[in-house]
Parts: structure tokens; sequence; C-alpha cells
């Protein structure tokens, strides 16, 4: 069976790949951007095909002799306006797979209680209707409704994980006393992978979701007692809005407010499954479903271990077409300002490489911390993601992994690191690391670049106002980087 996959690079879409390949299908991997797949452990087992969800055309000529269509793209963090974009997608998604005669569409959609529309949060009314739209399509569909997703990288888990672990006490809105059914990663995929096959006169919704109900603070105390915590205390109050509380989240957590808040306001609903009717086509795997404990643990297992292979803020925004990077013509005529500098290293270019690729996260960033936490803090109070988002893996780096509060946007193995801020910036910016050979037997030259488009005079203002301390900030990550690359070299010619 031939399955297309949209939203590859999310955290769902880029597991499913695997799973879906495991289970004998062909897939076809739908992105915006393909180029951006490169370094995915499956890139080369599937086919890739450039599609946006809301070109018409590109999307009927991408489902082009397509068994099923996986549809993972939502805008979560995209704004006010991402209702609107989630419908414009779906709309477009539902009728070129009509036209290209797919034979299923399956789409993971949230779980909600059975209240009228208006009273849902924003972010599960949006997923409702996309659903909605689909089963609408006249091509037959499955819409999955999962609750709180348990897995390392979700969006949900490390909102509860940093809390959690992070907070000893804590007032919490009263949706805290709320009853949720968690589902894991790993029988989220279970059903997505057995819907493909699902009889063709299947049209319908299915509520899926683990074996144990509890509330969002049994959740938390659960999660407190398999990370080896002490007990939580763990206070609802009244007065926390939606707002407030999904500020506070983006201070506290890895998860910046602007995805916060669509979570909290959904955590103020019941999340309970009505109905197990999935299991009449989708067996529970084998062993049967994953419970709370065991998904908390599996998902620290992943953390510790370095193997969490996708994450929330792996995840594109859907209907945004990339900006042009520094090298593109169009710059031409333009304001782009630059701190560029290179040094000799006294090490050979491969060890000055793997200084560069570890870059971040726990890491650092080899130059004053306290500026860059400042800057990190700064970012989170104006709704950025800050600093805490860290990295998905310690040591290697593959395009659209995120580092802190940048992204990655190319790599050139041993040779160049393209970095793109995600922070709230009156322009665009970008950090570019480049190793070359020295002009000698095991020296290396280490250039780095730092560069900003600027926006309207606030960005011009910016730019100026900050440059002081590039010396400081760029300079001392210029000084350190050659620093750690000659110890590590001599530290191994010692080892010779």
């Amino acid at each position: 069976m031939r399955a297309a996959v949209t939203g590859v690079t999310g955290y769902v879409g880029g597991r499913l790949v695997p799973a879906l390949l495991d289970a004998g299908h062909e897939v076809r991997a739908l992105a915006r951007n393909p180029a951006r797949l490169a370094g995915r452990d499956w890139a080369d087992r599937v086919e890739l095909v450039e599609a946006d969800a809301t070109d018409l055309e590109q999307t009927r000529a991408a489902l082009d002799g397509v068994d099923v269509a996986y549809y993972l793209i939502h805008s979560l963090g995209t704004g006010s306006a991402f209702e609107a974009l989630d419908r414009r997608a779906a709309r477009t998604f539902a009728r070129a797979a009509r036209e290209a005669g797919v034979g299923r569409i399956v789409y993971l959609g949230g779980l909600s209680p059975d209240v009228p529309d208006e009273e849902l949060s924003p972010h599960l009314a949006s997923r409702k209707e996309v659903g909605e739209i689909l089963l609408a399509s006249g091509v037959p569909t499955t819409v999955l409704r999962a609750a709180v997703v348990l897995g390392s990288g979700s969006a949900s888990f490390e909102m509860m994980r940093y809390l959690t672990e992070r907070l000893p006490a804590m007032t919490t809105p009263r949706w805290v006393d709320n009853r949720i059914q968690p589902i894991a990663v790993r029988d989220v995929l279970h059903y997505l992978v057995g819907a493909a096959t699902m009889p063709a006169d299947v049209s319908r919704g299915f509520d899926i979701g683990g074996p144990d109900v509890l509330t969002y603070r049994e959740l938390m105390q659960r999660y407190a007692r398999v990370a080896g915590l002490r007990r939580r205390l763990i206070v609802g109050v009244p007065v926390l809005t939606p707002r407030l509380s999904s500020l506070w989240v983006g201070l506290v957590t890895p998860v910046p407010s602007g995805i916060a808040r669509p979570l909290v306001e959904s955590l103020q609903h019941e999340v309970v499954c009505r109905e197990d009717d999935v299991a009449r086509y989708v067996p529970d795997p084998p062993g049967g479903l994953t419970g709370v404990d065991r998904a908390i643990a599996l998902a620290l297992e992943r953390i510790h271990d370095g193997e969490v292979t996708t994450r929330w803020s792996s995840a594109s925004v859907p209907g945004t077409p990339s900006d042009p990077l520094p090298s593109d013509p169009d710059w031409a005529g333009g304001s782009l300002y630059a701190d560029e500098r290179d040094s000799d290293v006294a090490a050979p270019r491969g060890v000055l490489w793997s200084v560069v690729e570890e870059i971040g996260g726990q890491q650092g960033w080899y130059s004053w911390p306290l500026a860059w936490r400042a800057r990190g803090l700064l970012d989170r109070l104006v709704g950025g993601p800050g600093l805490r988002r860290g990295r998905r893996d310690d040591t290697r780096l593959v395009i659209d992994d995120v580092v802190d509060f940048w992204r990655v946007e190319a790599v050139e193995p041993g040779r160049r690191l393209l970095l793109r801020a995600e922070m709230r910036l009156p322009g665009l910016a970008w950090l570019e690391l480049r190793t070359e050979d020295g002009p000698g037997a095991g020296r290396s030259v280490f250039v780095q670049r730092a560069l900003f488009s600027p926006r309207g005079l606030a960005g011009h203002v910016y730019w100026w106002a900050v440059a002081p301390f590039h010396g400081v900030v760029f300079g001392g990550m210029q000084r350190n980087v050659t620093a750690e690359a000659e110890r590590r070299a001599a530290a191994g010619r010692r080892d010779r």
C-alpha cells in the first residue's frame, strides 16, 4: 500500500514514516521544502515530494496514485489566525485527495467533550472542524481523536515534565482537577498505521486513549513518582486565566506561550473517551495499551539516552513560505548587516567541526553565559522560545533541528552550519559557522558570520543598539570555540 504523509517535519509525522515503512508500506513524504528532510534516518527509503497543503495543484499532484493520505498538519502557535489557516489547508487537502482518487484519509485530531462548539477552546474547536471538513470530502476518512500524548518530545509531555521537575510547589488553574485520558505516542502510531487498512465503507471518527483515566494533578504526581522526585504540592486557584497561565508556563517550560496558550485553554475541558469502537478495526497492540507509568518511563528513558527522534519544536509553520537565505540574489540592494570573524585554529578540521556541531543546548554558546541567558529570558517574556528548547541530539544536527532559539537551516557535515533565529526580532537573523582547511597540517580556520536583515526603522535601531556587545558575545564565542577545539586536539595527541 502506498501512503502519503504530511507533517513529516512534525512530532507525530516524523515518527509515523518509519512506523509505516516497518509495516511494509511504501511512503511518499510531502513537505514544502523536501531538502529539509535530508539527514533523517528514513529519507533514503521514501519518495520525497514538494507540496504545500494550501496549494491545490501541488497537493493533488503529490497525492496521485496514493492509497491512503495522512493529514497531520495543524497551525498551533501561529497566532490568532490559526483557525483560518487550518480551515483553508484542510479544505484544499480534502479536495485534492478527492480529485486524485485517494482511497482513504487519516487524520489525528483532538479529543473533545460533548459540548456546543462555541464552548470549546479555539484549539479543540479548530481540530474538530478540520475533522469534519475531511469527513465531508467524499473520501473515506478516519479521524482519530486523542487527548494528551505522552512521549519524549511531545509539547504536552514537555510542558507537564518541566512544570513538575522545576516546581516542587505550584499554584495552577482549576483545570488541574479535570479528568483526562492520556495516550502513549507508541499507541497513537499503532492506531495510525492500523487505520490505513480499514474497510472502504468505514468513514467516521474514533476516540483513542490509554488505559488510565486521571486528573492532570494526578498525572503530574505520577510523573514525579516515576522520575524519582518528591511528591509535588499543587494548589488549584480560580484566578489564573489561560493567558496568565500560558505566560507562566512559557517562563517555566521550554514551550513558548504562543503554543502553551492553546494547550492550556484546551485543558479547561475534561477529555475522556466516550467509546472504544476503534478496537473493531484496529486491535490493541501486543501486550495491550501502554499505561501512564510505563509511558512516562519510556519517554524518560529515551530522553536520558539522547534518542528523542522528533520533538514538537521540529515542526515548521504550515502555509508560511520560508524567508530567503542570505545567499539568495534577492538580497541585492537591501540592508544586510554582518559581523564576520575568523581565526586560525591549531586543531584538525574534524576536531573543530565536532565543537561547532555540539554548540548550544547543555553545551552552551562558548561566550558570555549571562548575556545569552538574559537574551533568552527577554525572548520568553515577549512570547518567543528562549533558550529552553535545547537540542534534540547532543552531538548531531540535521536540517530543521532546533538549537535553543535557533533553527538549523543548512548543514554541510564537516564544513558549514547555518542557524536561523526564531527569537522575537525586528528582522531576520542568521548565524553561520564554517570550518575551512588551515595553512598547515593539523590546522584549520574557524569562520563565524552573524547576519541581520532589518525590518523597518526598529530593525536598524536594534542592530546598532546591540552592536557594541558583539565583541563580547561573538568575539568570545570565536575565541572559546577555538580554544575548545585546540584543547580536544591536544588531548587526542596525548592519548595517542
